[in-house]
């Protein structure tokens, strides 16, 4: 789009795969300048692409529209730091968990146990222990063997980290 051409709300909404009622509803919110009219008709700018897709951004990051608002009309840099700084904190949280089940999804997807709940390298990589308290043995033979360390001394040891 050069940055005198313009769009009507269907030709911007479709830019998106949106539907048009959607970024009616965002300018009813406040996310959206109201776009000029034309002929009485709306008429997006190359600013209100890149609004459409901050906002699209912030929806995949997990931010609310609300959040969304908030950041986009923060007072000041200092204002939408901190804004922008609280939701890093909870990306990053969300990005751990997302790790956390992706190593149990991996190990449950290898594992050739009946079932994989009782693999004792399931139930570590779960870290029952940590987030319940429970203590003792696991018990049992794991089915799906550790990775070597990477880098290591070459004697084959298997690492702490479960596959």
């Amino acid at each position: 789009m050069k940055s005198s051409d313009s769009l009507r709300i269907g030709e911007l909404a479709a830019r998106f795969g949106l539907a048009p009622h959607v970024l009616r509803h965002w300018e009813a919110m406040g996310l959206l300048v109201p776009a000029d009219r034309v002929n009485g008709r709306r008429r997006y700018t190359r600013d209100h692409a890149v609004r459409v897709l901050t906002i699209l951004r912030g929806k995949s990051a997990g931010m609310s529209l609300e959040q969304i608002r908030e950041m986009l009309d923060a007072s000041g840099r200092e204002g939408r730091q901190e804004l922008l700084r609280r939701h890093h904190e909870e990306l990053e949280r969300r990005l751990r968990e997302i790790a956390a089940s992706k190593a149990l999804i991996e190990h449950a997807m290898r594992c050739t146990a009946e079932d994989f709940t009782r693999c004792p390298n399931y139930r570590r990589v779960l870290d029952l222990e940590g987030v319940a308290g429970f203590h003792g043995a696991h018990g049992g033979e794991c089915v799906v063997k550790t990775a070597p360390v990477p880098g290591g001394d070459g004697t084959g040891e298997e690492s702490r980290r479960e596959a």
